[in-house]
């Protein structure tokens, strides 16, 4: 059972649900489908690198899962190995690249290294952004350019409209008004701007 289904019977009411949907994630409902689709359980591939001859870790704990942050689970659910491993337990994917990520950071590997390590063996696919090299740039300048384009055009449009004639009146029209009928007209409008 995942800890989403759990925390949502458990709010929804009665702990016979909860102790319910328990069983039914015990008894093997690995059929489970995810919100991409159904998970790929299939997916883990190993991924290691030698042992450095200090072979003490580099790396902090926080430093491993900042490292586990940045790689996207490949099962399928779009997730962060850590995000996935920690919150769908009926995923076997993450524990498996977080038991490679320990290994690596136990071997004494960097950061980079590890995910260097991880992108030889999946591609760049296992990143959970695009490394900022040749097209990818794209996906990074992109959104900031189509913004900038609509508050041009955004722009554009609210200035052509304020400046544009009033429907059936010339610009160039003159009032056939009397002086009297001016005299009026302004006095009503100072006292509509009170």
């Amino acid at each position: 059972m995942i800890r989403r289904e759990f925390v949502a019977a458990f709010a929804g009411g009665s702990a016979a649900a909860v102790l319910a949907g328990a069983v039914d994630a015990q008894q093997g409902s690995q059929a489970r489908s995810n919100v991409m689709g159904p998970m790929e359980q299939g997916a883990y591939r190993p991924v290691r690198l030698p042992a450095k001859s200090s072979s003490a870790p580099t790396l902090t704990r926080d430093e491993r899962d900042q490292v586990e942050y940045r790689l996207g689970c490949q099962c399928g659910c779009s997730l962060s190995v850590y995000i996935c491993r920690t919150t769908d337990f009926s995923c076997q994917v993450s524990p498996a690249m977080h038991r490679d990520v320990i290994a690596m950071a136990d071997g004494g590997a960097s950061a980079d290294e590890i995910i260097a390590a991880f992108r030889n063996v999946y591609g760049d696919k296992v990143l959970l952004a695009p490394p900022r090299q040749g097209f990818n740039w794209l996906a990074y300048i992109l959104p900031f350019a189509v913004m900038a384009a609509g508050l041009v055009l955004v722009t554009t449009v609210v200035r052509r409209l304020r400046t544009a004639p009033v429907a059936g009146i010339p610009p160039d029209a003159q009032a056939d008004a009397t002086p009297d009928e001016l005299a009026r007209l302004q006095s009503a409008i100072r006292d509509e701007s009170r």
